[in-house]
């Protein structure tokens, strides 16, 4: 007698399952219920839908009901819904939402395929909102787009951080909407470590996205048209995408009494069988095994989807299949960047209490003189004993996915480290390097596992006793100026084998470079000459990616309409640039760490003041390091942008002050800002309050006001929940005699011990004037620039860390910039 095979659900899981059961059973009675209107489509591509860059609707259907039906010989009931399971007597009652009749079917086997909802949560003022979409299916997609075209909403959030919302993010923002994105935990694309995310953090912020983390939201208000935080922030929109997660859609499972987990998730076996003999179940509703680490886990995506579809055909069938678990191997585009992981991440280890290592690599995504190569950022974690692989994770622009797939092949092949320095992957000069970077993660955790080389990770540096530790940094010295770690001496790498005596032999040695390698190369020197060390994985570059995206969040501006952009454009303080014409270009790009630096420097040191060198490179992080390094040396950088066209990051760099050869860069009609700055000399609380009451007033006259705090008035910029840092006997010293915060500053007149700065503020409550802390916290939020100066920090050992939000980091050149088109200078 013939099967007859219900399937509940169509898309990737269902549609898999009728498609390989009528390969193998031509006979078979097969029946698809679907409550939607559509059985196959292409979900993964919706947000692409919205954003235009797939331009015709009809693209997004992958299989009609009228052609899967004649292919496949199937009774395809879309826009039914299967509302209850009779267990015992093997039936299924399902609504025709056609015609609001109820029926009901026998089967022999019943397949689950239900999918995930999205999570929509019951925050108060929820259901008033009229501008807030989820996004599942087509039906969701029209909704969206209609909005967007016919209501043209200049703001859009986005809540959730994960594919779905980066992903709208990208198509949102290609539509011409400025983006907000609120994610309530620390980073966005959960399956990435924090250091790896911190890569994403700044590509988004340097796209105009405002990124808020770690802040969630409390409520909704004016029927969606304001979102409050947890925080309180609020944030006005005209649109809300709701992305926050997907729940198993497994209602009539439960009420079938069939196993479920914790979550609302199916149980199966390796057979894909639920607890009843009869039900299979798939997709993104049940709960599978993790292939790596063997534990009972949920993972939503589309390949775990179509391989069990086939897995569960082939067991109606008798073929007796089992699925082996899932890593989660997945990609993402995010704006201009390729995000791809596999495997075990390090948050999950650590959960699991699994013993790992983990390594850092900074590769080229192909031959460094071919045009067009990218270098790409890739973390891999694995056993410190046997080598076996646990996960691997990539950012970049070029190449990133194709290496994690090997890895995921890997993996799944129960290859070890040792193994991946084997792997002999194709090569030319414009697809790859003679060593892959596969190889190179191969060659790297083989160093560690056979004691060739110690590491620390990113994220101990801090954590160092100073006056235990030592760091070589062997890096050349003009790359010193893209940034460097606290307590680091500089020996280049050229010149460590005769400069060993000043290694002193009573501290930790640590060594660093720009990405690892040459720190490795140096540790093999210390280590062969009786001096042991441990290397910084990844060297300053990982180090820098996660701090560096710290401090880009919180130099956002706070409202929703302008946002700072430090990378996209540097905007001079007095120029207003409509065309720059370089004199010299410079194409490094494909030059690896340090070459693109190294490149300008020696490009720079020829040139004319006030000439202008255009440089195109492929190293993402050029755009900050660039910054850094016209910051430090006393060039001004113009501009720097990613090129879509020449896939390249192009920065424009005058020599000198911008103001050397104004001719060369400005239209005619240039008007000149009205600035005021402020050296801020003094400690003293009635100078303090003086300063930022001239600041605030200046401000509130639209001039563009810059405070600089050096010597004594760096006190006033100490917050007054500072946290612990590490400071020598001497900045320790100045810590307990200088002021700790604000509040704890003299008068420069009748102090009287303490009385006369309580008089003064009791005073100035009683006539309606704001406080110092306030006064601060006003003036930064007018635009205010606050800027500390980075010598008067070292010679008093204070330390970044103890300032209040909103506090820069500048040399005399930032305030002597500053001042060029100021026509107010005080100092106080």
């Amino acid at each position: 007698m013939n099967k007859k095979i219900i399937i509940v659900g169509g898309v990737a899981g269902g549609a898999s399952t009728a498609a390989r059961l009528r390969r193998l059973d031509e006979n078979a009675e097969i029946i698809m219920v679907e409550k939607g209107e559509y059985i196959s489509f292409a979900n993964c591509g919706l947000p692409y839908y919205i954003g235009e860059t797939i331009d015709e609707r009809g693209k997004l259907i992958v299989q009609t009901v009228e052609e899967m039906s004649s292919k496949f010989n199937l009774d395809i009931r879309n826009l039914n819904e299967v509302m209850s399971i009779d267990k015992e007597n093997k039936k299924v009652k399902i609504k025709n939402h056609k015609t609001d009749e109820e029926y009901e079917e026998t089967y022999d086997v019943l397949v689950l395929s239900p999918g995930a909802a999205p999570l929509k949560p019951q925050i108060p003022g929820i259901n008033e909102c009229d501008n807030l979409f989820t996004l599942r299916n087509i039906p969701d997609t029209d909704k969206i787009k209609y909005y967007v075209d016919n209501y043209k909403p200049k703001h859009a959030t986005v809540i959730g951080g994960g594919f779905i919302g980066l992903e709208m993010a990208e198509n949102l923002h290609a539509r011409g909407i400025n983006i907000t994105l609120v994610e309530a935990s620390e980073q966005v694309m959960a399956p990435l470590d924090i250091e790896m995310a911190s890569i994403i953090h700044e590509h988004l912020i340097d796209k105009n996205v405002e990124l808020i983390l770690k802040d969630g939201v409390a409520a909704f208000d004016n029927k969606g048209k304001k979102i409050i935080l947890s925080s309180g922030k609020e944030i006005t929109t005209d649109m809300i995408i709701l992305s926050i997660g997907v729940k198993p859609e497994t209602t009539i499972a439960r009420e079938a009494n069939l196993n479920l987990n914790e979550r609302g998730a199916i149980v199966v076996d390796k057979f894909m069988k639920t607890s009843d003999p009869s039900i299979y179940a798939l997709g993104d509703a049940v709960e599978i095994m993790d292939f790596v680490n063997k534990k009972p886990t949920m993972i939503p995506l589309a390949w775990p989807a179509n391989r069990q579809g086939r897995i569960v055909a082939d067991n109606i069938c008798g073929k007796n299949t089992e699925y082996k678990g899932t890593l989660g191997s997945s990609v993402a585009k995010v704006f201009d960047y390729t995000v791809a992981t596999t495997g075990n991440n390090e948050k999950t280890l650590k959960r699991l209490e699994i013993k790992y290592e983990a390594i850092h690599i900074h590769p080229g995504s192909h031959a460094g003189y071919y045009p067009g190569s990218f270098p790409i950022a890739f973390k891999m974690l694995f056993d410190p004993k046997s080598g076996k692989i646990f996960g691997a994770q990539g950012v970049g622009l070029d190449g990133v996915e194709k290496r994690i797939d090997v890895l995921a092949t890997a993996i799944k092949g129960n290859l070890t480290v040792f193994d991946l320095q084997d792997v002999e992957p194709c090569y030319a000069p414009p697809y790859n390097s003679a060593k892959d970077p596969v190889n190179m993660l191969g060659y790297y955790a083989s160093n560690i596992i056979e004691g060739f080389t110690k590491t620390i990770q990113w994220n101990e540096i801090d954590k160092l006793d100073k006056e235990k530790s030592l760091i070589i940094d062997v890096r050349e010295e003009f790359e010193l100026v893209t940034g460097s770690l606290d307590n680091s001496i500089h020996i280049p790498l050229g010149q460590l084998r005769e400069r060993l005596n000043e290694i002193p032999k009573d501290k930790n040695i640590y060594v660093t470079c720009q990405v690892g390698l040459r720190g490795y190369v140096a540790s093999r020197i210390l280590e062969q000459n009786g001096l042991q060390c441990i290397n910084i994985d990844g060297g300053v570059k990982t180090y820098l990616y996660a701090k560096r995206a710290e401090e880009s969040i919180r130099n956002q501006y706070k409202n929703n309409e302008e946002i700072k952009d430090e990378v996209a454009v540097m905007k001079l303080e007095d120029l207003d640039i409509t065309e720059i014409n370089a004199n010299i270009t410079l194409n490094a790009c494909g030059l690896q760490c340090p070459g693109p630096i190294k490149r300008v420097f020696e490009e720079i040191k020829k040139m004319e003041n006030g000439n202008i060198l255009e440089v195109k490179a492929s190293d993402p992080g050029f755009t900050k390091d660039i910054k850094s390094w016209c910051d430090s040396t006393g060039n001004t950088l113009l501009k720097s942008e990613f090129n879509n066209k020449e896939k390249a990051f192009i920065a424009y760099i005058q020599k000198g002050s911008a103001s050397t050869s104004r001719e060369n860069t400005v239209s005619p009609n240039v008007v000149e800002k009205n600035g005021a700055t402020l050296v801020v000399f003094s400690g003293d609380l009635d100078k303090a309050i003086a300063s930022f009451i001239i600041a605030t007033g200046a401000a509130s006259m639209g001039k563009e006001v810059t405070m600089f705090f050096t010597f004594w008035g760096l006190n006033i910029l100490k917050r007054a929940d500072k946290p612990s840092v590490s400071k020598d006997i001497m900045e320790k010293m100045f810590d307990v005699m200088l002021p700790a915060h604000p509040g704890k500053l003299p008068l420069s007149q009748m102090n009287m011990m303490g009385m006369g700065p309580a008089m003064i503020k009791q005073i100035m409550k009683k006539h309606n004037v704001d406080d110092l802390e306030t006064l601060i916290k006003n003036a930064i939020d007018m635009g205010v620039k606050v800027v500390a100066c980075s010598m008067s920090m070292d010679l008093m050992g204070i330390k970044k860390e103890e300032f209040i939000d909103g506090v820069e980091i500048g040399g005399v050149a930032s305030y002597l910039g500053s001042t060029e088109g100021s026509g107010l200078n005080l100092f106080i």
